[in-house]
């Protein structure tokens, strides 16, 4: 036989797999084939291991698969598991290598129908949002000291007794009112809202604590429906929301003023313990206490050096006295000497004045001289102007038209007052006005001859 031949044939076969590489290769193909879903069927062969894992299988009516679920998810479960139950299992598609099975790694459960649920749980919560109904500015403080506390939950649930054990041992002087309604139930959401609107119009609590005790999402619905939400938002009294365990959130913790994580844990949130309070007190009484004391003590000191400065009022009156004599003759000697030193400095001013002023005798003597002399000389210009004026005024005389008129002259000026000095210029058949020495006349002219040389 051909050795190479062999060798080639060898080298083409196909690998040989063991049956655990067969296995885990099978798990990885689907891990990756089927992504984290909802399987939704009927538990049984429930077993809970030693280990706190759970094992079961799931089925329908034509089918099966195994399922596990790991302690650490199964512990996050809020509800018993029992055969018989319907569920919705969360789980990945895997495969148990060592006997060969495929089966379910389940994370979560939930009952058979809460998918529909959790829907209407966002749907309302969605809407209630838009409303604003859960804003932060719309919360309303609690009060530090409360009186009265009133609870929301049933006669018969575990919460209540949990509440009222957790008040009484932090606060016992709080005074408690219980508002009963059902929390779980046909019409369960109508009761609380109800026992809701109650506490609010009665107004006789400090604050209100909704609650009640853990349970699965139909358990816990009462506090998923509107009705609910709406009555806390319209409350009128701080409500402090306590339903369920700390997983478990419902529409009525967003809505409260405040949510808590357990009924217990709303009790606590509402009260501060008693014992809190009263060493808070105890410390400020000692602090109180130990600022009086220092008060005091600086009071005392303050008295004692004020002491040590007072006087009798005799005493303090003569030296007074003292004091405003000594400054009386101080202001009178002030007095003097400023009057004596204004003397002396217009003393010397005055000497130095006398030596500053020129000699005016001189300038009077000549002033009298000009006097006389411009006197003189207006007196002689004055004659002088005056035979001037009377020498003009006797050839305006012989001048003026007055005279020229007395020697036998005439002025002819027509209507419009203006002179006429040709002939020619006289207006045939018209007035004319002859003034004389002594008056004026009217006369018409009826014709006018040329001068004839």
């Amino acid at each position: 036989m051909n050795p190479d031949i062999t060798e080639q044939h060898t080298a083409a076969a196909p690998p040989v797999l063991t049956v655990s590489a067969l296995n885990q290769s099978v798990a990885r193909l689907l891990e990756k084939s089927f992504a984290l879903t909802w399987i939704a069927g009927e538990i049984s062969n429930f077993t809970r291991a030693a280990s706190g894992h759970w094992y079961f299988t799931l089925k329908d009516d034509t089918a099966q698969v195994r399922a596990v679920m790991f302690r650490g998810r199964a512990q996050s479960v809020g509800f018993d598991i029992r055969n018989g139950d319907r569920i919705e299992a969360r789980a990945t598609v895997t495969l148990y290598p060592a006997r060969g099975d495929y089966q379910l790694n389940v994370e979560a459960i939930r009952h058979a129908g809460v998918g529909n649920l959790f829907e209407a749980f966002q749907r309302l919560k969605e809407k209630l949002a838009k409303e604003g109904l859960f804003e932060t500015d719309k919360k309303q403080p609690l009060p530090v000291f409360p009186r009265t506390i009133g609870i929301v939950t049933s006669l018969q649930a575990a919460a209540l007794r949990d509440v009222l054990t957790t008040l009484s041992r932090r606060a016992p002087h709080v005074r408690i009112i219980l508002y009963p309604a059902p929390v779980q139930g046909d019409g369960a959401g109508e009761k609380i809202a109800q026992a809701i609107q109650t506490a609010s119009t009665r107004a006789e609590t400090d604050m209100l604590i909704v609650c009640r005790g853990g349970g699965s999402m139909e358990d816990l619905w009462s506090f998923n429906e509107e009705i609910v939400a709406r009555a806390i938002a319209a409350c009128t009294i701080p409500v402090i929301s306590g339903v369920g365990h700390e997983t478990d959130t419902t529409i009525a913790d967003f809505v409260a003023d405040l949510r808590a994580p357990t009924p217990t844990g709303a009790a606590e949130m509402a009260t501060r313990p008693q014992t809190d309070w009263m060493n808070t007190i105890r410390t400020q009484a000692e602090d109180l206490q130990y600022a009086m004391e220092r008060i005091m003590a600086n009071t005392r000191q303050h008295v004692d050096m004020a002491s040590r400065r007072l006087i009798s009022p005799a005493t303090y009156t003569r030296r007074e006295k003292i004091r405003l004599g000594a400054l009386a003759d101080q202001l009178s000697n002030a007095k003097k000497r400023l009057v004596t030193d204004a003397q002396n400095r217009l003393l010397h001013l005055s000497i130095r004045l006398r030596g500053k002023l020129p000699d005016t005798a001189v300038y009077h003597t000549r002033l009298q001289t000009t006097r006389r002399q411009m006197a003189s000389l207006i007196s002689a210009a004055m004659t002088s102007h005056r035979q001037g004026v009377a020498s003009w005024h006797a050839q305006l005389e012989l001048l003026s038209p007055e005279r020229t008129l007395e020697r036998g002259y005439a002025i002819i000026t027509d209507k419009r007052g203006r002179v006429i000095r040709s002939p020619l210029k006289l207006p045939i058949r018209e007035n004319v006005t002859i003034r004389l020495a002594q008056g004026s006349a009217q006369v018409g002219i009826a014709s006018v001859q040329p001068e004839i040389e």
